[in-house]
């Protein structure tokens, strides 16, 4: 299994290139500042079609995933594409070597989904969502639409298939003294790249854990 903290983190802590497809739509480009401003390392946006422009003036953008994966090196991708484009824009990334891929459309098809799935299984990479909020390590990475107030780092894990109740339970640890060393929302979406108990599988063993935090959806 793929060691989420490492793809997140890297061996020395450092900060991982993440890449932004749909950086140029009006949800992608605001969540991308917001991106920025956290500290988040975006080296690349794609959006076809506006191959070779910069966003913010810093970042280039290209005409394909591929490109940005080849000239970055990056294996984290956030998407921001409408969902009947989400299939499309998933294989291109997998297939261009990306191993976590953040899906925030929300009301992909489900076979879309599932087609997704088994192509992140045979790359052996991680899909988290669709319909997620994202996932972040507080203080060093954050990779999705979440606020940034509620999180603070420390030894707890939150994992969560509401993004709304991820937000207020880890604002209620953080106020209480945990602070959290990752938070995943899982996605809101009939099916997900990433379930719950798949979530948990991946962060058991953190060293140091001091507890896990599991949020359901009604």
């Amino acid at each position: 299994m793929i060691d989420i903290f490492e793809l997140l983190k890297g061996k020395k802590s450092e900060k991982q290139p993440v890449i932004v497809q749909g950086i140029t739509g009006k949800f992608g480009t605001r969540h991308t500042k917001l991106m920025i401003e956290y500290g988040t390392n975006i080296v690349a946006g794609v959006t076809p079609g506006k191959g070779g422009q910069k966003f913010e003036n810093s970042v280039p953008i290209y005409e394909t995933i591929k490109e940005a994966v080849d000239t970055t090196g990056a294996k984290i991708s956030i998407m921001f594409v409408p969902a009947k484009f989400f299939l499309d824009a998933a294989k291109d990334a997998l297939e261009a070597g990306i191993k976590l891929l953040i899906a925030i459309p929300e009301h992909v098809p489900v076979q879309d989904t599932m087609k997704t799935v088994e192509l992140a299984k045979q790359k052996d990479a991680i899909v988290i969502g669709p319909n997620t909020p994202g996932v972040m390590i507080p203080g060093l990475i954050k990779i999705g639409i979440m606020p940034a107030s509620p999180f603070k780092f420390g030894n707890t894990v939150v994992l969560s298939k509401s993004g709304t109740l991820l937000y207020e339970i880890s604002n209620n640890l953080s106020n209480s003294g945990f602070g959290q060393c990752i938070t995943i929302g899982v996605g809101g979406d009939p099916i997900n790249g990433t379930r719950l108990v798949d979530a948990f599988d991946m962060v058991k063993d953190y060293p140091g854990l001091d507890g896990i935090v599991i949020v359901g959806e009604i």
